[in-house]
């Protein structure tokens, strides 16, 4: 089963088939609706591991900051410009497949998935694809599969020579969402099999996702829904601040005065 095969994926996709524009003009997102829902990932630079995560909502004029930020790691290569909703090209590093970097950029999210059989998933706002032994995403560049999250044919006419297993020995994809990265259309070796994830702890990078606590992506999995049209935006700090202007993205919450401190 393909991860793009709509019609197998329940109800809820016939609020998300709406099609994305080949490239975004100069200096706009390419945003068919408005997200109504945003979570935005922050680093130091482009070399930074850790970051952070906060969710953001839309109330007419302007983005509200919902819960806590997230403590994140992203790519054991920091970031790269990946291909998304925001317009290329970019000043700055690129995404390639391998280079251990996630993708820089603004990104649909539609879809979750994880190893819990989907009725045990009943209440879940967005699709849910099940993790089982035979589900593989293609990360060979040269496979017409490539990026495609699909089960190995069983009769051996597989065109990949590389896969990242979905039903992993170590609980990083108990629980998981796809980010929209480089699907419309893929480009050969631009990135592929982009998640956000569990991770292995604080400082330790993925090769190439976002990852962060059980809890953590348990309570992002529970707040996403499909009909909000959620979207991710993932940047280091300076590219943020250069371009969340243009690009209409929610203000970062200032922290909380700490005891003590003037008013």
């Amino acid at each position: 089963m393909r991860w793009r095969d709509l019609a197998r994926l329940g109800p809820l996709l016939s609020l998300l088939a709406l099609p994305l524009r080949g490239q975004p003009e100069p200096g706009r997102l390419s945003l068919m609706v408005q997200p109504q829902q945003m979570i935005v990932v922050l680093t130091k630079d482009w070399q930074a591991v850790d970051g952070q995560l906060q969710r953001f909502e839309y109330g007419a004029p302007s983005w509200q900051a919902v819960g806590e930020p997230i403590q994140v790691v992203v790519g054991r290569n920091g970031m790269g410009w990946g291909r998304g909703l925001h317009p290329l090209p970019q000043p700055g590093p690129q995404k390639k497949e391998g280079d251990g970097k996630s993708p820089a950029g603004v990104f649909a999210l539609r879809y979750t998935f994880g190893y819990e059989p989907p009725e045990k998933m009943a209440g879940l706002k967005m699709p849910y694809l099940h993790c089982t032994r035979a589900l593989e995403c293609v990360d060979d560049p040269k496979s017409a599969h490539y990026n495609e999250i699909l089960e190995r044919p069983t009769n051996g006419t597989a065109d990949w020579h590389s896969s990242e297993k979905m039903l992993m020995t170590n609980n990083q994809y108990r629980l998981g969402i796809v980010i929209q990265h480089n699907t419309t259309p893929t480009e050969a070796g631009a990135g592929s099999c982009v998640f956000m994830h569990i991770w292995l702890g604080p400082g330790i990078g993925t090769s190439g996702c976002t990852a962060m606590k059980e809890g953590d992506i348990e309570t992002l999995v529970g707040w996403l829904d499909a009909r909000s049209h959620p979207a991710l935006v993932q940047l280091p700090e300076a590219e943020y601040r250069r371009l969340q202007k243009a690009w209409h993205l929610p203000e970062w919450p200032s922290p909380a005065p700490a005891p003590g401190d003037a008013k």
